[in-house]
């Protein structure tokens, strides 16, 4: 099938293209550079754009099988007025964009990314994709970016979104911000520790695309993340363990909050999803749990 993927040189676009191009797909990215990195297969058609921008690129997404928009700013950054609407912006326009350049009764597919940031703070209750959103600003851009998505449906296209914990894998995401610290002995849980992880192996991630598109019967919300969220304590637990690391050294949250602003309330908050609607479907985990996710990541590098 042909396949176009927006913000495909970001950290999950470029696992995604080369899982994909494996399958026997034929794959297209879209993404801002100029040029596609050095190790971006040659297999692949790169179109250079910026998504939040109507333009020539729109052309490419008509004569998709599927389509997959996981494009957005990282949200991994210090938030203030501006960089609040670049992240909104980057998202919400995109899917607009899309949506908008999808064929009228094509039966194509879009699997549109969103977030578990979309239920809001809750505490300890355990939330699957039957929950209702939360009230805060990453919970209200979730709704906005998903309801953009959803207008394809409109024109006959099958509509999933895929809400992403946070991503575990090789050369980036968050383990890129977490595993300096904790190489320099100074990893450890922010704030409490209380709050709850939700996250899913980059291999199981690339695994339940694919999965969606075996299963035909699958549309709407669909949690990203695995059977076994834990808590940030014991997340630094076993990333120090992996490598061999101290993890005791507690960040206190009135400093989160004093570097990350409104996003260290995103970090020490969190919520607690599991995959009700993947599970439910027969989708099997290759990596359920935490120590055997990090330790196929980062434990062969220490």
């Amino acid at each position: 099938m042909k396949v176009l993927i927006t913000g495909g040189l970001g950290f999950v676009g470029t696992h995604l293209s080369t899982r994909l191009l494996e399958e026997g797909h034929q794959v297209t990215v879209v993404g801002r550079a100029p040029e596609p990195r050095a190790d971006t297969p040659s297999e692949i058609t790169y179109i250079s754009a910026d998504t939040t921008v109507k333009g020539p690129w729109q052309e490419e997404v008509a004569g998709q099988d599927i389509v997959i928009n996981p494009a957005g700013a990282s949200i991994f950054r210090r938030w203030n007025d501006k960089t609040k609407r670049f992240i909104y912006d980057s998202r919400v326009l995109t899917t607009c964009n899309v949506v908008k350049a999808m064929v009228q009764e094509k039966g194509a597919l879009l699997c549109s990314a969103s977030a578990v940031g979309y239920y809001g703070f809750q505490g300890d209750e355990e939330l699957t994709e039957e929950d209702a959103p939360g009230n805060d600003f990453l919970a209200t851009l979730c709704v906005d970016w998903e309801n953009e998505a959803r207008k394809a449906q409109a024109k006959g296209v099958r509509v999933v979104i895929t809400r992403f914990g946070i991503v575990l894998g090789k050369e980036g995401g968050a383990l890129g911000q977490m595993l300096p610290a904790f190489k320099k002995f100074v990893g450890g849980p922010l704030g409490s520790g209380n709050q709850w992880f939700s996250w899913i192996h980059m291999e199981d991630l690339s695994n339940a695309f694919v999965f969606l598109f075996e299963n035909q019967d699958i549309s709407g919300p669909v949690n990203f993340c695995s059977p076994n969220p834990v808590r940030n304590k014991d997340l630094a637990k076993a990333l120090g363990k992996v490598l061999s690391r101290p993890s005791f050294l507690t960040t206190p949250a009135f400093m989160v909050r004093l570097v990350l602003g409104e996003f260290g309330s995103i970090l020490l908050e969190g919520q607690r999803v599991v995959p009700a609607k993947l599970l439910k479907h027969g989708f099997a985990f290759r990596y359920p749990e935490i120590m055997s996710a990090l330790e196929e990541i980062i434990g062969k590098d220490t």
